[in-house]
């Protein structure tokens, strides 16, 4: 049941995206857990890509709220059909809060990768940090997955999605974890200023 609710959320984001488009693929962060659609970065990126550098472009709110990398894999097939021209890859930080193998972590995101670099999109990569209580080497191999992805398919990476909001009470819902609206809005004018000259 889980399964077919996932892929007819998907069905709906596919439906209302046409033209010129950037998938971002993520998890709750990207989704815009505890908020409103239109109050997720994806979204708020689209505003600023169309008022601010005059460019029509939709964008595809390719998150799920507790997605792995695992599942990022599987449901990527389905926003491919619409052939977005840039894919962000934002995918992997519930991998590391579920201290997942990241040997099989790093496997999916290389399988991710390729998969979108054969749809003849252009790909960026987001780097993800997790908190240091999960141990050093375990951190730094979580933070290394990413960097040694990038230079290996030689992708753009923004290092860490977070920048500026992770950590900072005033960013935050009460958890702690997940962006409020004001922190939608500073990943929002991250993102579009790291991607800007790829559109």
């Amino acid at each position: 049941m889980k399964k077919i609710i996932i892929l007819l959320t998907v069905a709906v984001h596919i439906s209302f995206a046409n033209g010129n488009s950037i998938l971002f693929l993520g998890d709750s962060l990207t989704e815009g857990y505890g908020l409103q659609k239109q109050q997720a970065f994806p979204k708020i990126v689209e505003n600023l890509i169309q008022t601010k550098l005059s460019k029509d472009i939709k964008v595809i709110n390719g998150g799920v709220s507790g997605s792995t990398t695992t599942d990022a894999l599987a449901r990527l097939q389905w926003y491919l059909r619409k052939k977005p021209s840039l894919i962000f890859i934002a995918i992997g930080a519930n991998d590391g809060l579920r201290g997942l193998n990241l040997t099989q972590s790093k496997k999916n995101l290389q399988k991710i990768i390729e998969n979108a670099l054969a749809s003849n999109a252009k790909v960026i990569i987001s780097g993800m940090l997790i908190p240091p209580n999960y141990g050093a080497k375990y951190t730094q191999e979580f933070k290394n997955m990413y960097e040694d992805l990038a230079k290996k398919y030689s992708l753009k990476m923004m290092p860490f999605l977070l920048d500026g909001v992770a950590g900072e009470k005033a960013m935050n819902q009460t958890d702690g974890i997940h962006p409020n609206e004001k922190g939608h809005i500073i990943i929002a004018k991250n993102v579009v200023e790291f991607i800007k000259k790829d559109l």
